[in-house]
């Protein structure tokens, strides 16, 4: 399953975010992991949930950005839930490449049962219509 929680700069994604991670690693019986942009969520989530910078790895662009979920998924086969917070800033802007990323995505889930919950920063009017068929909103 593939999550979006979509809303423009300020509306309160990121806090929605936190919650989902807290409330993941609450009821999951293996490993939660959130990715961000820098380094702004370590004193808002669990110690327990692995906490990774996308800034640190250098991920940048949606096929780097899903190779990174991909073999997170690879090497962890424990890993329940994926969070993750500035999907623009760290894969780059709305179009071709970012709806195939969210489709191998959603693949990809399908094949670990890793429950996958992104953050999104624009209204839901500007997503392609074709990403519902695959995502859902949170």
């Amino acid at each position: 399953m593939v999550s979006l929680i979509i809303g423009h700069k300020g509306s309160g994604k990121t806090k929605k975010l936190i919650e989902a991670v807290n409330a993941a690693r609450e009821s999951s019986n293996g490993n939660v992991i959130c990715i961000e942009k820098g380094n702004k969520l370590a004193h808002d989530i669990k110690y327990t949930v692995r906490l990774v910078s996308a800034d640190e790895y250098k991920i940048a662009g949606y096929d780097a950005y899903y190779g990174l979920l991909a073999g997170m998924c690879a090497g962890d086969a424990d890993i329940t839930d994926i969070l993750s917070d500035s999907t623009l800033k760290i894969g780059g802007e709305i179009g071709d490449e970012f709806l195939e990323f969210f489709k191998k995505v959603a693949a990809l889930s399908e094949a670990t049962g890793t429950k996958f919950t992104f953050t999104i920063s624009a209204d839901e009017e500007e997503l392609p219509a074709a990403l519902f068929d695959f995502c859902e909103k949170a």
